[in-house]
C-alpha cells in the first residue's frame, strides 16, 4: 500500500551526563531569551490515578495505519492531540484528559504504531520505526478526523513525533508542549560517540542492536518494559495494576519489529524508509521550531535527556520551560497529570 507524504509547508548520572546526552540529538549549547506564554486559569488539584479507563477505543483509516484512540471531550471542541512515548501507551494520559476536557477541548489520544490498537491494513506494509514515519502517521490521524489543527503535546516518542510535527508542519500545531525538549535527531547524529557516561544511559539500544536482544526483547517484552518505567522514573511508586494496563499495549503484534527497527535506525544499523528521505533532510538540519512551546522536565527523570539550555534557541516564538520538583520522572503526563495539562492550556492561550 502506497504511503502519500506531503510536505508544504532520557540523565541519571547528573547533570553533567544529561548534557552530553544532548550531543545525541545534535544540539548546541546556546540558549536565548524567549517571549514567555501567557497563563490560562489554574486547573483544580488532582491526585495521580484518579483515573484508570478511557470511553471505548475508536478507530480510523490513516495512511498505512488503522489507529486505535482515545477520545474524550466535546467534539467541536479545540483539539489536543497526546502523544505517549515507549515503552508506555495512552494510559500516560489518562488523568491528563479529563483535566482537558472538562475545560472544553477533544483531546485525542492515538496508540503510535506498534502499540495497542493501532495495526497497519496490510501484512505488506514495511514496519517502520523511523521517527518520521510516526510523524507522518499522526498527521495522516488528523487528515482522517479533519482537524486542521491541534495542540501537540507528548513525552518520549511522542515528544520526539511532536517536535518533527510543529517543525515541519507549523500550520497543523497551534501550540506544543515537549517533556525534555527538542528532541529532534538524524542517523547522523545518532552515528557519533559518545563519551562513556552520556553511552551508558543508553545500554537498551545497544542491546537492541543485537540478534540477542530482539530476542530478549520478544521473550521479555513486560520484564523489559517494567525495569524501564522503574529507571526512568524511580521515585515514581507505580503499582501492578498500572503497570499492567499500559503493557497490555505491548502485545501488539507489530511491537518487538517496530521498538527493534526504531532504535536501529538511530543508529544507522538499519535502512528507513526511501519515502521519508525527504523528511529526514530537513530534520538533520535540526530546524527551528516557530510555535508556541511550553517544554517540561521533571527533577527524576532518569532517562536521557539534554539539558534546556541546549535547546531553548531551537524555539522562536513564545517559550517557556517549566521543570517540576517532587521526583517527577519521565512518564511527566502520569506523574505530574494537572501540570503537564496546564501547560497545554497555557500555551494555547494569546
Amino acid at each position: 500500500m502506497s504511503e502519500k507524504v506531503d510536505l508544504p509547508r532520557r540523565g541519571f548520572l547528573g547533570a553533567a551526563a544529561a548534557t552530553l546526552a544532548a550531543a545525541q540529538f545534535g544540539l548546541s549549547q546556546a540558549a536565548q531569551a524567549q517571549t514567555s506564554v501567557a497563563k490560562a486559569s489554574p486547573l483544580p488539584s488532582a491526585l495521580p490515578g484518579t483515573h484508570t479507563t478511557f470511553a471505548p477505543i475508536k478507530h480510523v483509516n490513516a495512511g498505512v495505519l488503522n489507529v486505535g484512540y482515545a477520545e474524550a471531550g466535546p467534539a467541536n471542541g479545540p483539539v489536543a492531540l497526546l502523544l505517549h512515548g515507549w515503552p508506555y501507551d495512552i494510559h500516560s494520559f489518562v488523568d491528563v484528559a479529563p483535566l482537558l476536557a472538562a475545560r472544553g477541548y477533544r483531546v485525542i489520544m492515538p496508540y503510535l504504531r506498534g502499540h495497542g490498537a493501532t495495526t497497519f491494513q496490510s501484512p505488506d506494509t514495511f514496519r517502520n520505526g523511523q521517527p518520521s514515519a510516526v510523524a507522518v502517521d499522526m498527521i495522516a490521524l488528523m487528515d482522517a478526523l479533519r482537524i486542521q489543527n491541534a495542540v501537540v503535546a507528548g513525552f518520549d516518542w511522542g515528544a520526539r513525533t511532536a517536535d518533527i510535527m510543529a517543525a515541519l508542519w507549523p500550520d497543523r500545531c497551534r501550540g506544543l508542549v515537549s517533556v525534555s525538549g527538542y528532541l529532534i535527531g538524524s542517523q547522523a547524529a545518532g552515528k557519533q560517540p559518545l563519551p562513556p557516561e552520556a553511552e551508558l544511559q543508553w545500554w537498551y539500544q545497544f542491546y537492541f542492536a543485537t540478534e540477542r536482544g530482539r530476542a530478549g526483547y520478544q521473550k521479555y517484552t513486560r520484564q523489559f518494559a517494567k525495569l524501564i518505567w522503574k529507571l526512568a522514573s524511580p521515585q515514581w511508586n507505580f503499582d501492578d495494576a498500572t503497570f499492567e494496563r499500559s503493557a497490555a499495549a505491548f502485545d501488539n503484534p507489530d511491537h518487538v519489529e517496530i521498538t527493534i527497527h526504531n532504535y536501529r535506525w538511530r543508529q544507522g544499523l538499519a535502512a528507513g524508509d526511501a519515502r521519508f528521505d525527504d523528511i529526514e533532510r530537513k530534520l538533520a538540519t535540526a530546524p527551528a521550531i516557530r510555535v508556541p512551546t511550553i517544554t517540561m522536565e521533571g527533577d527524576a527523570n532518569g532517562a536521557p535527556h539534554p539539558e534546556p539550555s541546549a535547546y531553548a534557541s531551537k524555539f522562536t516564538s513564545r517559550y517557556e520551560h517549566r521543570h517540576l520538583t517532587g521526583g517527577i520522572g519521565h512518564n511527566l503526563p502520569q506523574e505530574a497529570p494537572v501540570a503537564f495539562a496546564q501547560a497545554v492550556l497555557d500555551v494555547d492561550t494569546h
